[in-house]
Parts: structure tokens; sequence; C-alpha cells
């Protein structure tokens, strides 16, 4: 290059500043969420098909296991509020205050107007994973989620069972409703288990092998009324490929876990965000 300046390794330099600080945001009463679940009732297990997704219905108050029943394999998680669909998971705003992966004590939260959070990461029993020497880490808010649209614009086939067409089906069938009211309601998506960051030089999202294996689990309290739609994504481990018929492909796993009688005693749900929506006029 010819137009590097003088000054460039000075500018390079310039410490970041944190877009979001968190300190001021109150904190998820962690110790009363992991006490509620030690003591919590499981309910019926859902299984989620290889290469298909499924629903469950999860009450505030409750808990959401995510779990791998089989061998290793991601899920793509949509969270709604099971009360208004309007409201959904938006994986940006997660990302932007908390970073680019989720795990324990950490909350995802919903869309504008609503923006609260509507679930938090009690027990991740991949936590241990922490960061790998290529920046890899595990439940990502990153990627997208991988869709048919984006296959074709790279050139490939009518692939009908990436994550976002398995998430449209479950939607559309939960709901009783056309795939074409379903489509856009599918929103971007928790990478539950699957391990993925950014390469160093050229800054591209990466996905490598998960390290899920069978009996790991995401645990996730609900802090309102979630439906939950999970896809079990046709890459399985993503350790090659995210949108296959050949990759090795197993079951996830979906379950309510109800807690004792007072045993979230002074737990209120979240409220919807407080701005009053006047945007400056």
């Amino acid at each position: 290059m010819s137009n590097i300046p003088e000054d460039a390794e000075k500018r390079r330099a310039i410490a970041p500043v944190i877009c979001y600080p968190t300190e001021t945001l109150p904190r998820p009463a962690m110790d009363l969420y992991r006490t509620a679940l030690d003591s919590a009732v499981e309910g019926p297990v859902v299984i989620v098909p290889p290469r298909d997704a499924a629903t469950i219905r999860v009450p505030a108050g409750s808990f959401l296991r995510i779990g791998c029943p089989e061998g290793p394999q991601v899920g793509d998680l949509n969270l709604f509020n099971a009360q208004n669909l309007d409201e959904r998971f938006y994986s940006g705003k997660t990302r932007a205050l908390h970073g680019t992966h989720v795990t324990e004590g950490d909350q995802l939260w919903s869309c504008f107007p609503y923006l609260r959070p509507i679930a938090t990461v009690v027990v991740d029993s991949l936590a241990w994973y922490g960061a790998d020497e290529f920046g890899g880490r595990v439940h990502d808010v990153i990627g997208t989620r991988c869709d048919p649209y984006t296959g074709r614009a790279l050139g490939g086939d009518h692939y009908h069972y990436c994550c976002h067409s398995n998430l449209t089906r479950a939607l559309a069938d939960d709901q009783g409703v056309s795939l074409t009211e379903a489509e856009p309601r599918v929103h971007d998506v928790l990478n539950v288990f699957m391990c993925t960051g950014f390469t160093r030089d050229t800054g591209q999202y990466f996905m490598k092998a998960s390290p899920v294996r069978k009996g790991d689990h995401l645990d996730l309290f609900a802090e309102v009324d979630l439906l939950a739609v999970l896809s079990a994504c046709p890459g399985g481990d993503c350790g090659s490929e995210h949108s296959s018929d050949t990759a090795a492909c197993y079951p996830l796993s979906m379950q309510v876990l109800t807690p004792a009688d007072g045993a979230l005693e002074g737990w209120v749900p979240p409220q919807v965000n407080s701005y009053d929506r006047s945007h400056g006029r």
C-alpha cells in the first residue's frame, strides 16, 4: 500500500472501549435459579430429529434443558414470547451486551421495542471449553442460521433441510399457519453447542467440530413464557459443513423442568423496556 500514514501504528495502538458496559444491568439471581433447578421436576422430553426441528412451551419461572442424548450435534434455537410472537430473541443485542458466545450468567435479550432478558443461561456443561487456540468458543450468537438462500447464492442446490427451513416448518406447524406466514418470524439464532469464532487473518466466521458429547446440556431459565423452536443442524457437529445430507447427525432433546412451589420466592418477570418510544417527536 502506498497510502499508509506516518502515524499508522499510533492509530492502531489506540485502546478499545467497550460499547455497552453492563455494570448497571440488573444481575440475574443465579444462586436462586440454581437452587430452584436442583429441586425442579422433569417434564416429558421432546426429541428433535436430525435435520428437522421441534417446538416446546416453557412457562415463565421454569427451565428449558436442551440436551445431546446420543452423539455430537449442534442446534439452532429460536425463542419467542409465547404470548406475543412479535417479541422474539435478538441475537445482535445479546452479542453486543454479552459477547460473541454465551455461557452461565449471560442472558438472552428480546427485540425492540421490548428489549428485556427473556432467558438466562443457568447451567452450561461445556463451560469448561472456554476459548481454544483458534479463538473458538461454544454457544455463539454470531451466526445467522444455515439457510437455502445463501446456499443458492453460493451456487448450491435447493436444499430444504437447513436450519432456516427446519425452523420455518416447525413454527408453521405449531401455529397452524402457512410456510409463507411463518417464515418472516424465523430469526437469527442461538447456535447451541456450536463451536465458532473469527479467523485472525481475514476476520471470517469459522466453525469447527463441536466438543459436545452425549449427556451435555444447556439449561435456560425462562424469564417470560417462551415458545422455543430448535433445529438439529444438518451439519451434525459442524466439523466440515453445515448443510449436508452426508454429515453424521444425531437428535437433540428439549425438556421443561418445573421448580417446587416457593423455590423462586421474590422472583418477578422482567418488565418490557421503559423507553417512552417518542423518538424525539
